[in-house]
């Protein structure tokens, strides 16, 4: 298995783009010292094949390029290495090219002639944020290893409770109905219930109800002899024989035909079951954990579920949360889903970009978890970098899920008209910031989005800008 890379000691890669050498060489060494490796590249040509090969943390992009404009560059890098941060160098205070680069994600602006002192404060603020970033990876994956209870994964208040209800019932309960959405993990709770009680080492058998035909459930519970009916060429042990001293997990157990559930009541009641065809009884000693996710309650008042064989299945019920209830766990389930497809798959992933991550934590998982692993995934065969990314997402999601990050009204908005005379790019920035933050009513949230950047960056232009307790003009600024 090939091993992941040390998202927290490997140094973070630069990659320089500029058709001077001498740039190239001030920037290489100056970078050196901050604790980069460094590879330095005359074209962007040159730069796209580089980053093809090595997916970069950090590129700096001159302005003006003789083959391609630093802010093509940009998009190009943007949508082929997300998890890759952005520097624009340029000599040149362009309004419409500052603004156009903020709203792609540009990180920072360095003015040529560089200041020295700058430019070695933004490359070290740079590298800690990204070593940061590698740390919260690690530490998210390492606290989903910790949250794990029995193939289960869960930090959120209702799933502990469901762990700590397991723990007490599990050395007890031989009878227990599992209750919860399609895809919220029906079957590993029942085999929780299974490791952790006595019965951890002996068998544990599954039939899904809902893909049994009708007429052969009896024979696939019970087991037939020879003859008992057409094709009954041999005898068959049952399901519950089977489980012999172990667990029968009946999942879906509300697609059970009325015709068997007398027999699944007796079998429960008494511990005997009786083959198709046979006179003869066999004990059985066997824990049955039945899942379903419909509500059996509304089932035995429609008359499609016996009311007696409810209420011997419901001695415990567990109720699994659906994801919606749960969502600070999807960041540990993330971790622990990508840590795994990525040694499967045997790609370098070590995590999202922060884009990505706020499109799983928002979107609906109607299919709960279930949903949440296959989106995963299917991202991760598409991820061709470090990190997965909300285009990979958006592919795994499909179409109709894939919804923009950014709302097109309000970026409409916070275009600046043409014609507005040049200033320096500090002043730009600024300004834009401020404008921004005036069309979404001070939301830093909302601006963070128009402006295509994070919320952490935001408020480090806001700090650089003496912006954070200052209020604009036309409105007040309010934490979000």
């Amino acid at each position: 298995m090939m091993p992941l890379p040390n998202p927290v000691t490997a140094k973070p890669l630069l990659v320089v783009v500029d058709d001077e050498a001498p740039v190239l060489k001030v920037i290489e060494r100056v970078a050196g010292k901050a604790g980069y490796d460094v590879v330095t590249c005359g074209s962007g040509s040159e730069a796209m094949r580089v980053l093809m090969r090595r997916p970069a943390d950090l590129a700096m992009v001159d302005l003006r390029m003789p083959d391609v404009n630093g802010l093509d560059l940009l998009r190009q890098i943007r949508g082929a290495v997300p998890g890759c941060e952005v520097i624009l160098m340029t000599a040149y205070a362009a309004v419409d090219s500052a603004v156009e680069a903020i709203k792609l994600g540009a990180r920072e602006y360095l003015t040529k002639p560089f200041d020295f002192d700058r430019l070695r404060r933004v490359l070290v603020e740079t590298r800690v944020e990204i070593e940061r970033r590698a740390q919260v990876v690690a530490l998210e994956s390492q606290v989903a290893r910790q949250l794990e209870f029995c193939g289960m994964l869960g930090r959120s208040p209702s799933m502990q409770e469901v762990f700590s209800l397991i723990q007490r019932l599990a050395p007890h309960a031989k009878v227990v109905l599992i209750s919860g959405q399609t895809g919220t993990g029906k079957e590993l709770g029942a085999r929780a219930f299974h490791q952790a009680g006595p019965r951890r080492g002996r068998p544990f058998v599954t039939i899904n109800c809902s893909a049994v035909v009708d007429t052969l459930f009896e024979s696939e519970l019970f087991g037939h002899v020879r003859g008992a009916f057409t094709g009954a060429v041999d005898s068959k042990p049952g399901m519950f024989e089977a489980a012999q001293g172990g667990t029968l997990f009946l999942d879906e157990i509300g697609e059970l035909p009325l015709s068997v559930q007398a027999k699944l009541l007796r079998a429960l009641e008494y511990g005997e079951v009786q083959r198709v065809g046979s006179l003869q009884l066999k004990r059985v000693d066997v824990a049955v954990i039945a899942a379903t996710n419909r509500d059996l309650r509304a089932e035995v008042a429609a008359g499609r579920f016996r009311g007696d064989l409810f209420y011997r299945l419901n001695v415990v019920e567990v109720v699994l949360p659906p994801l919606s209830e749960r969502r600070e766990d999807i960041p540990y389930l993330t971790a622990a889903f990508l840590r795994d497809a990525a040694q499967r798959m045997r790609k370098p992933l070590t995590g999202l970009t922060p884009a990505a991550e706020r499109l799983l934590l928002n979107a609906r998982w109607d299919g709960n978890v279930r949903e949440l692993k296959n989106v995963v995934e299917r991202a991760c065969m598409l991820a061709d970098g470090n990190l997965v990314s909300e285009r990979e997402l958006a592919g795994a999601f499909g179409p109709d899920l894939a919804q923009p990050l950014r709302s097109p009204d309000i970026a409409a908005k916070a275009r600046i008209a043409p014609e507005k005379p040049a200033a320096p790019l500090d002043a730009i920035e600024r300004e834009h910031i401020l404008d921004v933050l005036r069309q979404v009513n001070g939301n830093r949230m909302a601006a963070a989005k128009v402006l295509g950047i994070s919320r952490r960056a935001l408020y480090r232009r806001l700090e650089r800008h003496r912006l954070v307790d200052e209020a604009p003009p036309a409105g007040s600024l309010r934490r979000s």
